[in-house]
């Protein structure tokens, strides 16, 4: 099941895709059921809300705005240096921990949105990436369950400001500017997919040139560790978003190096889930 959060003319939707086709209510709909973050903060059955959407009327992609699947996480944890080939080219050593740091709720962006470039810095670098949505409460899970308190997976893009990322030994600032995180399109549900998206393929293009390919077998850390380590620290809970981490082929790992600057258009794209893509914006 593909469940999207969307925007119409000023309405909040929730839509599901199926057969090629988008049915959606809004905000004001009688049937409406409700934003996913409600939904999953509730327990509700996305199942039947899936079931609720297939009577919904078909709405043109077009004519919408897409929003983050999960507007205000209470937490966005992100994994760094997930991939081997990532460690090496940044020359950092492969972690026998993941290396964990958190984004704020003001990053994020939806499918079709800017990308913001700062106007302190031209060092806009992408980092596309598979984001776990969490949707059963839990702490200190164990690995054999850890992928029963999944929601449900989408796509990320971790865009970094890495002039500023490199002015501390940890990466908060550079990771946090506003409007350099797009989220979505879709929150796929775990059904749909291999346990864990074992063996899918990762994409990364800017203007339809790929730069990073990879499979998600190539993490250190998989979905389930993450989860299960992750909430030996903090109980996560529904709604919570764990970004899993990017491979080899950043732009400041290249020579020459290689920035976003506007009017690029860089998309992630995970096999199965879907394609995040965004184009870029200077601040206004």
């Amino acid at each position: 099941m593909r469940l999207a959060m969307i925007s119409r003319e000023g309405r909040t939707g929730l839509a599901l895709c199926k057969d090629g086709e988008m049915r959606a209510f809004f905000e004001g709909d009688q049937d409406y059921p409700g934003n996913l973050e409600e939904l999953l903060a509730t327990g509700a059955d996305l199942r039947a809300v899936g079931a609720l959407l297939e009577k919904a009327p078909v709405v043109d992609e077009s004519g919408v705005r897409w929003l983050p699947p999960v507007r205000r996480p209470g937490k966005i944890v992100c994994v760094g240096l997930n991939y081997r080939d990532h460690s090496k080219e940044t020359g950092y050593d492969m972690p026998d921990y993941p290396t964990l740091f958190l984004r704020f709720t003001t990053t994020l962006v939806g499918h079709g949105e800017p990308i913001v470039r700062p106007a302190v810095s031209t060092q806009l670098d992408y980092e596309g990436e598979l984001a776990v949505v969490i949707g059963r409460k839990g702490h200190a899970i164990p690995k054999e369950v850890a992928l029963e308190h999944v929601a449900g997976y989408s796509l990320f893009n971790d865009a970094s400001i890495r002039d500023y990322q490199f002015r501390t030994p940890q990466w908060t600032v550079g990771k946090n500017f506003d409007g350099t995180g797009p989220f979505g399109p879709w929150l796929v549900t775990p059904e749909e997919l291999p346990p864990g998206c074992a063996g899918l393929g990762i994409q990364t293009r800017l203007n339809g040139k790929v730069m990073q390919k990879a499979s998600i077998d190539d993490m250190m850390f998989d979905v389930a560790s993450l989860v299960s380590i992750i909430s030996e620290v903090a109980t996560l809970e529904p709604g919570d978003v764990i970004v899993t981490g990017t491979p080899a082929g950043i732009g400041f790992a290249r020579d020459p190096k290689v920035f976003m600057a506007p009017g690029d258009v860089c998309e992630v794209e995970v096999e199965g889930v879907g394609v995040l893509r965004n184009g870029v914006a200077d601040a206004v």
